[in-house]
């Protein structure tokens, strides 16, 4: 049976185009109808995925391809998510890396393909978007070496083949001058090169929960590759953790498999497949779900711990339960604790006042997702400025350390690198390609990195790029002196005036526009001093009933700073809380009343 399967993931950095060949393979396979309608990058499922254009959650498809059945997994390409990438590998014996022809390897391929490669897996490696007019295909292959090297690739996984392709256009040549037809030889390859799977059917039934799914009908939905034997339906299973204890006894009610971007019913399920089942409620990722004649756990990854966290609390604003549903402490826990058991690179824990819980994470991405996910189901928060998760060791401090690639043009370069230096940035290499652009290679504290990003496009005038990816622990650097502007806080509630506005925007730069509803203790924008500046957006212009002698000046206003939620997580200060509602997110202080912030920045000095 498992000669006739090949479980693969497919990896790559964020929208270097994963999804979108994973589209053209379904098309080309012929797993749907000639006049079936298909949308573009079937795989992200997700409102958030397909807004965002990232893949968020791993997912499985499968196609059949000369009488072999290809399990393909996609992955997340962001290193926020890759809680999801580490469990993936376990399912898969080989995987596809896919490669930029322009942009190269990045940090998040670094990480994802270190993780393949410790797992033993088999490589194919794929450059991608090769039409693209600055595409220098040659180089990024020297580079791709260059990476397996550093990552300490064995022998036969740097004998890796190679093909070009456009995912886009559909088709893959294994010489730049071949014909561009279709994908027929990246199919023939999948079957040459990934191994199948070495499992053995007459064993006892195991498999090993990678992913978790929930179905209105069925509910919790496990997800997994069988590693041995076969089940049916109804049949009794057991599931244990990875210390071996039992987590409960139960019956499977379904079974499926993955066929196109579908699952299908079966009634049978075999060793080597990727496959879902439905039936047992508190089994959890890492699980081992056997025959009850088994104790042995399945083997798992370890999970990269949290480096990050954040404080969610209930909305405590004069505006609060206005917008949204869902305003109560008890329907955001356990709204979390759902999150945490089925996301399991994000942590739950309930702090001391119990109206407050801390959220960790891999990174502001992730967090803020999960925010923006409970954001349109209709929650109203709190949410505190993030904070970096520091370990002790032998009673010496250890903070997360991570790599930071910015891609900028070559004028904005020295600017960059003092911003990063005095974040404590050690820098690792600096080249320049043609195109005059620079690529700046930074290790430096996560910590370093809060509320960066605003000021990153600030001084590259919007075009540079920065990605970054978790590294290891290191020694605590030292304190990191931040200058930052102050914010512009209202001193009234109510709706903004244009003429008062105008009067104050040359005091900084201005979250909001006119007819906003503010209140007080809200923040209205960046002071482009250092200080806190109180200010009144409600004072509209004394009119009398004198006529002036020329037309009054029509009131020209600067367009307000618009930020994304994750850009407004990583703004937040010390003292500032954001408010997150279905149809608003307001940066606000957390006393809201002036007095007693000032009582409260005495007692804290």
């Amino acid at each position: 049976m498992s000669q006739f399967i090949r479980n693969l993931a497919i990896i790559a950095h964020v929208d270097h185009g994963k999804t979108t060949l994973i589209d053209s393979i379904l098309k080309q396979s012929g797993m749907f109808r000639e006049n079936e309608n298909l949308e573009e990058r079937l795989m992200d499922s997700g409102d958030l995925e397909k807004e965002r254009g990232i893949t968020i959650l791993a997912k499985p498809t499968s196609i059949k391809w000369k009488d072999v059945k290809i399990n393909i997994i996609d992955t997340p390409g962001h290193a926020d998510f890759g809680g999801e990438v580490e469990r993936v590998l376990s399912m898969a014996n080989g995987v596809i890396l896919l490669i930029d022809a322009a942009e190269g390897p990045m940090p998040q391929t670094k990480f994802v393909l270190g993780k393949a490669l410790s797992c033993g897996l088999k490589p194919i490696v794929i450059v991608n978007k090769i039409d693209k007019k600055d595409s220098r295909a040659n180089e990024v292959l020297d580079e791709v070496f260059d990476l397996f090297v550093s990552l300490n690739a064995n022998d036969e996984q740097l004998d890796f083949p190679i093909l070009y392709a456009s995912g886009k256009d559909g088709w893959s040549i294994k010489n730049l001058n071949d014909k561009k037809e279709n994908l027929f030889s990246l199919l023939d390859l999948i079957i040459e090169h990934i191994p199948e799977p070495n499992l053995d059917i007459n064993k006892p039934f195991s498999m090993l929960t990678t992913l978790l799914d929930s179905d209105p009908y069925l509910g919790r939905c496990l997800i997994g590759k069988v590693e041995s034997g076969s089940i049916k339906i109804n049949d009794t299973v057991k599931s244990i953790n990875l210390d071996g204890n039992v987590v409960e006894n139960g019956r499977l009610t379904k079974l499926f498999g993955f066929e196109g971007n579908k699952r299908i019913a079966v009634k049978e399920v075999k060793a080597g497949d990727i496959v879902c089942v439905a039936g047992l409620t508190k089994t959890s990722v890492s699980d081992t779900i056997c025959e009850p004649s088994l104790n042995k756990p399945i083997e798992s990854t370890p999970i990269d711990p949290p480096t990050m966290s954040i404080t969610i609390t209930v909305n405590s604003s004069p505006y609060a339960g206005q917008e949204g549903q869902k305003v109560t402490s008890n329907l955001i826990r356990e709204r979390l604790l759902a999150e945490a058991e089925t996301n399991v690179a994000i942590s739950f824990k309930e702090n001391d006042n119990k109206d407050s819980f801390e959220i960790g994470g891999r990174g502001e991405l992730q967090l803020g997702v999960l925010i923006e996910t409970m954001r349109r189901e209709g929650f109203e928060l709190s949410v505190s400025r993030p904070k970096v998760l520091f370990k002790d060791q032998n009673s010496v401090k250890y903070e997360p350390i991570e790599e930071v690639t910015i891609d900028v043009d070559e004028e904005y370069s020295s600017t960059v690198i003092n911003s990063m230096n005095k974040r404590k940035a050690e820098m690792i290499d600096m080249k320049t390609s043609n195109s005059l652009k620079t690529r700046i290679i930074f290790k430096t504290p996560s910590r370093g990195l809060i509320g960066y990003q605003s000021q990153f496009l600030t001084e590259t005038r919007g075009t540079g790029v920065l990605n970054r990816v978790f590294l290891c622990y290191e020694e605590f650097k030292g304190e990191i002196i931040n200058r930052q502007n102050g914010s512009l806080i209202s001193t009234e509630t109510g709706a903004a005036v244009a003429y008062a506005i105008f009067n104050l925007q040359e005091r900084g730069v201005m979250y909001i526009e006119p007819q906003t509803k503010v209140y007080k203790g809200m923040v209205l924008g960046e002071h482009n001093k250092e200080n806190d500046l109180e200010i009144n957006v409600l004072k509209g212009k004394q009119l009398t009933n004198v006529r002036a002698s020329g037309s009054d000046k029509a009131v020209v206003l600067i367009p307000p700073l618009k930020m994304s939620l994750e850009q407004m997580i990583s703004s937040i200060k010390e003292d500032e809380l954001l408010e997150v509602t279905p149809n608003n997110l307001r940066l606000r202080k957390f006393y809201l009343d002036p007095h007693e912030r000032k009582r409260m920045s005495k007692i804290s000095q």
